[in-house]
């Protein structure tokens, strides 16, 4: 794996959280990336829920797969709920893996409730992608 993409629906939350662990996990050599199919730009819930754990994902922003260099990426990691509908197939010759994780944009209930969703969704992020990099 060198060119590793976090691909979601928006590139709000999930995508880029992912992103922020993974430049904080990934060996060196490892080029990181994420995108969604669209653009809805970066959730502020997103940019806190990471702030809390020291990482900074302020000035990342939302992208569309598009905008990821073409024919560079060898290994795609979806993260949306619905993966089936909303993201696309994987080539062939890239190698993947979904994460069917919660999309905390959706959350519902007061501020409080609302942040811990966004923990819960870091949380279960930052298991998996030290454990992609062996970093657990």
């Amino acid at each position: 794996m060198q060119q590793l993409l976090f691909l979601c629906t928006g590139n709000a939350c999930r995508s880029q959280m992912a992103e922020g662990f993974a430049r904080k996990y990934a060996p060196d050599g490892v080029t990181v990336y994420s995108a969604g199919i669209e653009r809805h730009g970066l959730n502020p819930r997103a940019v806190v829920a990471m702030q809390e754990v020291g990482i900074d994902i302020s000035r990342q922003r939302s992208k569309t797969v598009a905008e990821i260099p073409a024919g560079v990426i060898d290994t795609v990691i979806t993260l949306c709920g619905h993966a089936a509908e909303t993201c696309p197939v994987l080539l062939k010759d890239i190698s993947g893996a979904h994460w069917d994780l919660n999309d905390p944009a959706r959350a519902t209930g007061n501020q409080q409730q609302i942040a811990a969703v966004f923990r819960t969704v870091r949380d279960e992020i930052e298991r998996r992608v030290k454990e992609l990099f062996g970093a657990a």
